[in-house]
């Protein structure tokens, strides 16, 4: 069997002769667009929206120059997927590999991909921004002749397809009420509409007998959906970035941050065109109000003539009638790695905290940004940089060794399902638990009692967990770096469900390649960060985390004085209420409902008042599934 390492060598040599400069010139700031019939602030490239592809060849070099535009905040950018082999400084998330780009200044990302090819994609890693605009899609592209999955494979043309959730209001407005008091629960906020290439009906015009390799990518941060065309199948060729043998099937699954190529071939006849549908996984919405399109039909047009498309159903959703991603094999048929030198085992656990608000934990640890980006505390701590304390007790940070294996055992205590993500690598799927029903116990992964571990396991970057159950994922660790580990769903990031590997910190500090630029420096000092210190901001003693930033404490086991007042008070609000709703139903007043809301001192007309209509998720799973 040929390595994947000879294979990769041989590319990069062979296309090195090649390879081009591509530079950009971006500028982050606030423009308006309408998307679906509702005009909102979004974040704009060069005042233009949406932003731009980024279309590469392998072995290629890409400098970015990213200016902050905005007069009110920071900002970052991220090209998922990549690995970033000697660059880490350009993986983009801030307080991790970099300081946050300060109002009127530059970040330069400079880095090539010569050993990557395949469907990705960049975005702000600054919280809550990518969700108003801030991304696009990248290819790096199969021109070589070295790329494994044309081998074999013919087609005609390409195309692009993104997935992504919409909110008529702006993270600086959703963040603030999800993260609060008052939604105890961790309720993520509802969206309002579910686009694909950014518009609510969207039209793929095709060519008959025309086979497409088609790129599907999930740029949204929250939902995932059910994909299929009605009267085609598609034949997946790649995932994350990783060409697989091929496997035909009519829908996929995907979920925020993860990225097929299909291969889809068009009918001979053009008299019909027919419907793309767009199904949400709506058991990832606490509520569903009344009118929000689930189903969103798109058109796959042969012809401009033909009669519009209609809403195309299928009969089943449940697990074995769509794609299984752990069936598929990579095509370089890479087997699976030998048992973890290094397991790293968290539970995935949703709770309250002290100030009330509902944060997201690994181990009851929420993630907590140090003051210094880890990154440059490696490069600062010298020979401690081995020790875990100096990046903080907040920031859920392990450090690897060079090329150890590592298992990450992932047990979801949450009833919901979360996609995660691993900077710097794609791993081995090994292993991936049934879903459990809310009323039954969440089941830990159990290394004496498991499925039988595939012996060419499939990779990725991003994959789910089901509710209540567990994943196992195993990779190399041959990428020195800082790497986030963290859920792709955007809400669930900001509660802090994310943790940091640090990788062969030695081997970070001895490469020139590693350090950080002068402009990188110029950003962390603009934004009154040390460049030198520990988590803490400590530059004298690093196992010094006086200082640091922490998560809030724990609620206290009973009740508290306050909670005690708060029940009494409310209490008696409760008993106040029934005897005022009594008091009035045992009394004919005209305009009943005014002079109530008087009383209460509401001071809204309620003949002006809508009502918002709501179905609780399980009802509507439940008809969904004999309706799909």
């Amino acid at each position: 069997m040929v390595s994947v390492t000879s294979l990769l060598l041989a590319g990069a040599l062979a296309s090195s002769a090649l390879a081009e400069t591509h530079v950009y010139n971006w500028t982050a700031a606030w423009g308006t667009a309408n998307l679906d019939g509702y005009e909102r602030p979004v974040i704009t490239c060069n005042g233009e929206f949406p932003w731009p592809d980024v279309i590469v060849n392998k072995g290629d070099r890409v400098i970015v120059h990213l200016n902050n535009g905005f007069d009110d905040r920071n900002t970052s950018l991220h090209f998922h997927g990549l690995f970033q082999h000697g660059t880490n400084q350009m993986d983009g998330p801030e307080m991790i590999t970099q300081c946050p780009v300060p109002i009127g200044h530059t970040m330069t990302y400079n880095f090539t991909a010569p050993d990557q090819i395949g469907s990705y994609w960049y975005h702000s890693h600054t919280a809550g921004q990518y969700m108003d605009g801030m991304r696009g899609v990248m290819v790096i592209s199969e021109d070589n002749n070295d790329y494994p999955y044309k081998q074999g494979i013919d087609y005609n043309e390409t195309a692009t397809l993104t997935f992504m959730e919409w909110y008529h209001d702006t993270a600086d407005v959703l963040i603030p009420d999800f993260l609060n008091l008052y939604n105890p629960t961790g309720a993520e906020p509802i969206p309002n509409n579910f686009l694909m290439n950014n518009t609510k009906n969207m039209t793929w015009e095709v060519e008959p007998d025309t086979t497409y390799l088609l790129r599907l990518v999930n740029i949204g941060g929250f939902v995932s959906y059910w994909f299929f065309i009605e009267g085609h199948n598609m034949t997946v060729v790649e995932v994350d970035g990783v060409p697989v043998e091929k496997y035909e099937t009519d829908k996929i699954y995907i979920t925020v941050a993860q990225r097929y190529t299909v291969l889809i071939t068009t009918k001979d006849d053009t008299s019909k065109n027919y419907a793309i549908m767009q199904l949400v996984d709506d058991g990832m919405l606490d509520l569903i109000p009344s009118g929000l399109l689930l189903n969103t039909t798109h058109t796959m047009s042969y012809s401009s003539d033909n009669a519009e498309v209609e809403e195309y159903y299928v009969d089943c959703l449940d697990d074995d009638c769509y794609l299984d991603d752990m069936k598929l094999v990579p095509y370089d048929k890479v087997e699976l790695y030998d048992d973890p030198d290094h397991v790293i085992t968290i539970s995935v656990i949703m709770d309250n905290l002290k100030n009330g608000v509902n944060y997201a934990f690994f181990n009851n640890i929420t993630y907590t940004a140090p003051k210094t980006p880890t990154l440059l505390t490696v490069l600062a701590a010298g020979d401690l940089a081995s020790n875990e304390l100096v990046y903080g007790t907040n920031t859920h940070t392990i450090v690897l060794q060079k090329d150890e294996i590592v298992d990450i055992v992932l047990n979801n205590e949450d009833t919901g399902k979360h996609p995660f993500h691993l900077h710097g690598h794609v791993f081995q799927l090994i292993d991936r638990g049934a879903a459990v029903d809310d009323d039954d116990p969440f089941v830990h992964f159990d290394y004496d009692n498991h499925t039988e571990f595939a012996e060419y396991p499939m990779m990725r970057d991003t994959v789910y967990v089901r509710p209540q159950s567990n994943i196992v994922m195993r990779f190399k660790a041959d990428n020195p770096g800082v790497w986030m580990f963290h859920c792709h769903i955007e809400w669930h990031l900001v509660q802090g469900l994310a943790l940091v590997l640090v990788e062969a910190p030695e081997e970070i500090q001895n490469n020139s390649a590693q350090q950080l630029t002068q402009q990188h420096i110029d950003n962390c000092e603009a934004n009154g960060i040390n460049v030198k210190s520990n988590a803490a901001g400590n530059t004298e003693n690093f196992l010094d985390l006086t200082g640091q930033n922490v998560q809030h404490g724990d609620i206290p086991d009973g009740f508290t004085g306050k909670g005690i007042v708060a029940m009494v008070f409310s209490c008696i609000a409760a008993i106040l209420g029934l005897i005022t709703i009594a008091v009035y139903g045992l009394m004919d007043i005209k305009n009943l409902e005014v002079e109530v809301a008087q009383d209460l001192g509401v001071v809204e007309d309620l003949q002006n008042t809508e009502d918002v209509v709501v179905e609780e998720t399980s009802s509507k799973q439940s008809s969904a599934e004999g309706k799909y």
